[in-house]
């Protein structure tokens, strides 16, 4: 072996890729085996390369060597057996995840399941900002590894859903920002078609544009969600519709004496937020939803979730019976959507409100 490392090393001026195709003309006296092990470490130490690295190059160069050599006979039983080897280099894991969540119940939740799955995950923050559309085109390549986001079927087509509701639908019980001025007109609606004359205000990549408009409700659209402020104050539009558990905060971060939180509309659909994992992390994906199920089987989901989100202040406060619920349709619901699990749900889609 040491004689084949001095020899090694003397063609290390040629290059990295030389060194690469050395090992795989070496003596087959060696144990195949071994001998990749062998020579993985000393090239990956010697050049600095990760084992992903190395798995990828390694395999191209291997790859081509015995292309090469195809019609020699006297290495062919020796080269079949390598490049059998290399075809099971596998990278590892990494057990760093990137995500797009920032400091919230969404990012705690996260962390609490990968402890609960018992995964060794640590995650990393990026502090880019990043609308939806560019969050699924990040997940597709790879640089972002889970994120979360309200369901649709066709995000749940692109990239991998752990459905597990965030929200347990909260997210679709939907309180609105108007205009002080128009607190009587709210006040007056009472069905469907009353509220059909408000125009909503919303987010083009978000799922809720297309659930309004599917239930024939007017919508004007911005791709920038802070436009959507300036729009409401100028008369473009007459709301907008926010979870109720983050309604407060967002008006909050927009502060503005002309608009306030209506008190007698609770806008209603079927809306989970899930998780989403990149297609090249699934590994990643069963172990989140390894941790959730654990938490929601001992209970501890809903103690987190109802200590974080404030729940029972947030009824409370938002007097969701005494409102008028206008009750929409969501007809993009994918049909592997969890409904029958009780567990996973508030009970606001059984409440009658106010007449």
């Amino acid at each position: 072996m040491a004689i084949h490392l001095t020899a090694a090393m003397r063609v290390i001026a040629t290059g990295m890729t030389s060194v690469i195709r050395y090992v795989f003309t070496l003596t087959p006296t060696l144990i195949i085996t071994k001998r990749a092990a062998c020579w993985s470490l000393f090239i990956m130490a010697l050049t600095g390369l990760s084992a992903s690295s190395f798995a990828v190059f390694a395999a191209d160069i291997a790859s081509s060597h015995f292309a090469a050599n195809s019609n020699s006979n006297s290495n062919s039983g020796s080269s079949d057996a390598i490049k059998s080897d290399v075809s099971h280099i596998q990278a590892p894991i990494s057990k760093t995840i990137v995500t797009t969540i920032q400091q919230t119940w969404q990012l705690n939740l996260l962390k609490e399941a990968l402890r609960r799955s018992d995964s060794g995950y640590k995650v990393q923050q990026m502090s880019t900002q990043m609308n939806q559309k560019r969050k699924v085109e990040e997940a597709l390549a790879g640089t972002v590894d889970v994120f979360w986001s309200m369901t649709s079927k066709e995000l749940e087509e692109t990239v991998l859903p752990v459905r597990i509701p965030l929200f347990k639908g909260l997210l679709g019980n939907r309180l609105l920002i108007i205009r002080k001025a128009d607190e009587t007109r709210f006040a007056n609606v009472k069905t469907m078609a009353d509220f059909r004359q408000l125009k909503a205000g919303q987010n083009r990549y978000w799922p809720d544009a297309t659930i309004l408009e599917a239930n024939g409700l007017p919508v004007v659209t911005s791709y920038q969600y802070t436009n959507l402020y300036p729009m409401l104050e100028g008369g473009r539009s007459d709301y907008l519709a926010l979870g109720a558990q983050e309604i407060g905060e967002e008006l909050a971060s927009h502060p503005n004496p002309a608009l306030k939180v209506d008190s007698h509309i609770l806008l209603q659909y079927r809306s989970p937020a899930y998780f989403f994992v990149s297609p090249k992390r699934p590994e990643l994906a069963a172990a989140i939803l390894a941790g959730l199920e654990s938490m929601v089987s001992d209970g501890s989901f809903d103690e987190m979730f109802n200590r974080e989100l404030k729940i029972e202040q947030l009824y409370r406060e938002a007097k969701f019976e005494q409102r008028v619920i206008i009750r929409l349709d969501t007809p993009d619901l994918s049909p592997l959507t969890p409904i029958e699990r009780k567990e996973l749900w508030l009970d606001l889609f059984s409440m009658q409100g106010a007449k």
